[in-house]
């Protein structure tokens, strides 16, 4: 399926689901997690973390609070046991399972960011490129509107230049998150 690669915030994004950057217990930290515990709250924190701990690569769904979005899926890239460090594999998994999750809740739009690239030590370029694959390779049933989202400058066009995105604008995803 298509998708597209925008820059900004994950947590000021509007969405039928938003993807968490989640270790294995979902207890939501720092960087995207802590980004978007911080704009839907406390609950949002204690709703991942009743769910967890999951395997590495799983996802689960919980309610998305205060977000712009019905759902936060928590899919989990990096193991929080070991060394916390994400692999190929667990970017791959936890990416499809994302995708299954929002898609098995009847969602059509589903913002994602660069899973297992921030804390979890993976390089961008090549998780990018794999999380993108993933997105290219899925079928969806309701899934219509798939963002990969970077926040900083170098970040975007990293994930451009990984995933082949021909979008040359940054200009309508910054005004987006506006």
């Amino acid at each position: 399926m298509e998708f597209d690669v925008v820059q900004g915030d994950i947590a000021e994004q509007s969405a039928d689901a938003l993807v968490n950057a989640a270790g294995t217990s979902l207890e939501m930290g720092s960087g995207v997690a802590g980004a978007l515990r911080d704009r839907a709250g406390e609950e949002l924190n204690e709703a991942a973390t009743a769910k967890g701990p999951i395997n590495l690569g799983e996802a689960v769904a919980t309610d998305a609070y205060g977000l712009d979005a019905d759902y936060v899926v928590h899919a989990a890239a990096m193991p929080h046991y070991g060394d916390g460090q994400a692999t190929a594999e667990s970017i791959r998994d936890a990416t499809r399972n994302a995708l299954e999750t929002a898609d098995e809740l009847n969602c059509r739009s589903l913002v994602t960011p660069a899973l297992g690239c921030g804390v979890a030590g993976f390089d961008l370029e090549n998780g990018a490129a794999i999380i993108g694959e993933e997105i290219d390779a899925y079928e969806p049933k309701h899934l219509e509107d798939v963002r990969l989202i970077a926040y900083s400058d170098a970040e975007y066009d990293a994930v451009r230049a990984a995933t082949g995105s021909a979008d040359e604008s940054r200009q309508g995803e910054r005004e987006a998150d506006r």
